[in-house]
């Protein structure tokens, strides 16, 4: 009987440390590369002309919802820091979660930026998958940008416990 107890919790702590992942799973795009060592982003890759692709988590973010957080993000992005809304398109998640992608535009002297932010409201927490970048390699990145945005799952689901999984979508 000690023996079985030893083996469970041997096992059981194995589990557990295994599920000290990220709560989303992102495939990098060829010509991005992962970087480390982000401290306002839980994932964040680059391409060699500077385009960026990021993942935030806000957590506890149970308080809104799609529609609360589409508005939030909007009239921040638009009237405090001055991006112009270009369009708001209805995504959905590799795993079926309902999503609204953003995409702005901002000059920064004569030189004009790409800002796509897309919001996934989804375990208790607010996802916000950000890319962006001078407009012309932008522009040349998108296809990869697009790839990368359509690769991303913010529920986790597994045969074994879906609330373990939902903590650990990067150890697929």
């Amino acid at each position: 009987m000690k023996r079985a107890l030893a083996v469970l919790s041997i096992a059981v702590l194995a589990f557990a440390a295994s599920a000290c992942g990220r709560p989303f799973d992102v495939k990098t795009a060829p010509g991005f590369v992962p970087l480390e060592n982000q401290t306002s982003y839980e994932y964040r890759a680059t391409s060699p002309e500077g385009v960026v692709v990021a993942v935030r988590v806000v957590e506890d973010e149970k308080r809104g919802d799609l529609a609360f957080w589409t508005q939030a993000i909007t009239l921040q992005l638009r009237d405090v820091s001055g991006y112009a809304l270009l369009d708001s398109v209805d995504v959905e998640s590799r795993d079926g979660t309902k999503g609204k992608l953003l995409k702005f535009g901002h000059d920064e002297g004569d030189k004009p930026f790409a800002y796509w932010v897309t919001i996934y409201p989804a375990q208790e927490k607010l996802f916000l998958v950000e890319a962006g970048g001078a407009k012309d390699a932008f522009e040349r990145a998108k296809p990869s940008v697009e790839w990368m945005l359509k690769s991303v799952r913010v529920r986790c689901d597994t045969i074994v416990s879906p609330v373990l999984a939902s903590r650990t979508c990067n150890r697929w």
